[in-house]
């Protein structure tokens, strides 16, 4: 047997072991996680928090559709268990989230300035004898259309103002970010979609 025919037993061998282990599939796996992040995961986020009202059902249905993809679950299953396996927010709560971040980042003064704007806190607005004043609490203003109650300026404060007041107090955004996912997603365990 000469030794490059032996390499390539070897070789092919190596493969052959590696599928069979399913290490392969897991590595599979892991690349098609990544390409559904890639592609489909920042497309549900393009643009829902405008037409969330309107598109909430197509836009879950897609990202359950993904979500069966990843892990070949039927259509007939239910699909809370593999969101929860895939820890991925259901749309509503992933528009809750974006909000959210961009609240926070408005009073960070990391945010553009035409979101940092509308976002004021209730002590600097002239009201620091109030108990709420220590709590980020922010001053949420008045519509009279629902058109704009779907506006940042308005839904952004009133969503900030509803979340714990220990993600409220977080100054940095990674701890933000981690503490909030983790809050919905024990939302969603305890069922309060």
């Amino acid at each position: 047997m000469r030794l490059t025919s032996c390499k390539d037993y070897l070789f092919v061998n190596y493969y052959y072991r590696m599928f069979e282990s399913d290490q392969l599939s897991g590595h599979l796996l892991l690349m098609l996680l990544t390409a559904v992040q890639a592609f489909i995961a920042c497309r549900l986020d393009w643009c829902n928090s405008l037409l969330l009202e309107y598109l909430q059902r197509k836009v879950q249905s897609v990202q359950n559709a993904a979500g069966r993809l990843l892990t070949s679950t039927r259509r007939r299953d239910h699909i809370t268990p593999v969101l929860r396996q895939l820890h991925w927010l259901p749309v509503q709560r992933r528009v809750e989230f974006k909000i959210a971040c961009l609240v926070h980042q408005s009073l960070a003064s990391t945010a553009p300035t035409y979101l940092s704007a509308d976002i004021r806190l209730i002590s600097e607005h002239g009201r620091s004898h109030l108990r709420s004043s220590s709590h980020r609490t922010l001053v949420v203003p008045r519509t009279r259309t629902s058109f704009r109650d779907r506006s940042f300026a308005a839904a952004g404060p009133r969503l900030w103002n509803t979340l714990l007041s220990t993600i409220r107090q977080m100054s940095s955004y990674g701890q933000l970010t981690r503490h909030l996912k983790a809050h919905y997603l024990e939302l969603r365990n305890h069922g309060a979609l």
